[in-house]
């Protein structure tokens, strides 16, 4: 199986109140994006694509000596499902496509190994957390049976939605050929007007 890892590292983390780009703050003497990067290339992965936007410049030129990565730029800060589009076009269909977060350095190589494992054969995995406080998460919609339906973000979530506490962590291994019919399908008719890459959830069990 080929891997193709795609790194969203595009955000601001406006909530940091910090000039530096979220992925490079530090974190024991590291950036942030480094222990992201370290754990991906456990799964020796054919492609490290590094999604890049906000303070791009500071982001390439503090990983400019790692010539595995690949560098998708995000223009314009439409959502997770549009900068995944960024990195598409580089993927093979018959890879698997890792998608992580910058911003999760205590994310260890167990996890991303069965991600991987679990999206085998065209499946789609999905890393889901239960926390006691889910505030601002995407809520993980479940049907009676405990089966997995869909994945809405807390802004356009119901109050009855918001009542969920299992969440989204941002973390998903999916066919890249499936993911992107699937991307081809987002719209961003929400809250936030962007194009989440939560939706791809719904729209591959449909």
């Amino acid at each position: 199986m080929s891997v193709s890892v795609v790194v969203l590292a595009a955000g601001q983390g406006k909530r940091m109140h910090s000039a530096l780009p979220k992925v490079l703050q530090p974190l024991a003497g590291r950036p942030l994006l480094e222990h992201v990067l370290a754990t991906v290339r456990s799964l020796t992965p054919a492609a490290i694509h590094v999604v890049y936007g906000h303070g791009g410049d500071q982001v390439r030129a503090a990983f400019q000596a790692q010539a595995d990565l690949q560098w998708a730029h995000q223009v314009e800060q439409l959502g997770t499902g549009h900068a995944v589009m960024q990195a598409m076009p580089a993927i093979p269909d018959d890879h698997t496509v890792l998608v992580v977060c910058g911003d999760v350095p205590l994310v260890g190589t167990d996890v991303v190994r069965k991600l991987v494992a679990d999206s085998a054969n065209g499946g789609l995995a999905l890393l889901t957390a239960i926390v006691p406080d889910p505030t601002g998460y995407g809520r993980v919609l479940r049907s009676s049976r405990g089966d997995v339906q869909r994945i809405v973000e807390h802004e356009d979530a119901s109050e009855v939605e918001r009542r969920v506490n299992e969440i989204n962590t941002g973390l998903i291994a999916f066919n890249a050929g499936a993911l992107r019919r699937c991307l081809g399908k987002l719209k961003n008719d929400n809250v936030q007007s962007e194009y989440y890459l939560t939706d791809v959830i719904g729209l591959a069990i449909a």
